[in-house]
């Protein structure tokens, strides 16, 4: 099976993930789909995020690390005015309040200070790992867990339109930024509270979602090569037989 091979020996597929759907579930899809075990992707998205992820196959897995070390691209929305417990939609938003005030230069200007080398404190309801369990375990029993403030880069943080409660975005940055909780911090830098309410991950490295594939259409190509790889080895098999007839005939 030639069309295997190429999954075994290594490939880096780019996906733009669908909404609702967790990292794992197209790592999943994606083994189901090729037939191989190893099947890995390059960095985590929020099953509410939309966007580029990066899978590897076969003995591409062991560049995974590279992939996820690499610097991203972010655009999407925060909803001024209001929190969530999970800093996204996961959770309903709650403590509303009065944005009549803001103006878009303080909305511009409070980017300034997001930019550069910072401290972020990652989500409660994070993947992150402390005592051995994870942290939205603990929140989700109304446990509050104690974490460091972890080292960031933003490269770039960019305020695109401003449809209030919305503000547009772009983010460029390093990996391990929590762009749920840069909403959270530029809500209280604001004094009005803020959540993420949409985001798509546009870039990955050098790697871009315009050259990214949906997981329908993966289907199909890798169905059609298993097609078109039996349609061969049956030609062949029918040349073997016809040449087989052939001489029996000269005998």
């Amino acid at each position: 099976m030639q069309w295997k091979q190429g999954f075994l020996d290594g490939k880096v597929l780019l996906f733009d993930k669908p909404m609702e759907w967790t990292s794992f579930d197209v790592a999943n899809k994606v083994r189901a789909i090729v037939k191989v075990k190893k099947v890995g992707h390059a960095g985590t998205l929020d099953p509410l995020a939309t966007g580029l992820l990066i899978i590897c196959t076969g003995k591409f897995t062991k560049k995974i690390n590279e992939y996820m070390g690499m610097e991203k691209e972010y655009t999407g929305t925060f909803t001024l005015g209001a929190t969530t417990p999970t800093y996204d939609l996961e959770s309903d938003p709650e403590n509303f309040q009065s944005i009549e005030h803001l103006t878009t230069e303080q909305i511009q200007g409070a980017t300034a200070a997001f930019k550069g080398n910072i401290l972020q404190l990652p989500p409660q309801h994070s993947a992150i790992k402390k005592n051995g369990e994870r942290l939205y375990i603990s929140a989700r029993k109304g446990e509050f867990v104690e974490v460091e403030p972890r080292p960031v880069t933003i490269h770039a943080f960019e305020i695109e339109k401003i449809e209030a409660p919305l503000v547009y975005f772009k983010v460029v940055c390093s990996t391990g930024t929590y762009i749920r909780s840069l909403a959270n911090d530029f809500g209280q830098a604001l004094g009005v509270g803020a959540y993420m309410s949409s985001l798509r991950r546009t870039r990955i490295g050098q790697f871009s979602v315009d050259n990214a594939t949906n997981l329908i259409d993966f289907e199909q190509e890798v169905l059609a090569l298993r097609a078109a790889e039996a349609e061969a080895g049956n030609e062949q098999v029918n040349e073997g037989l016809d040449a087989s007839a052939a001489d029996s005939e000269e005998d």
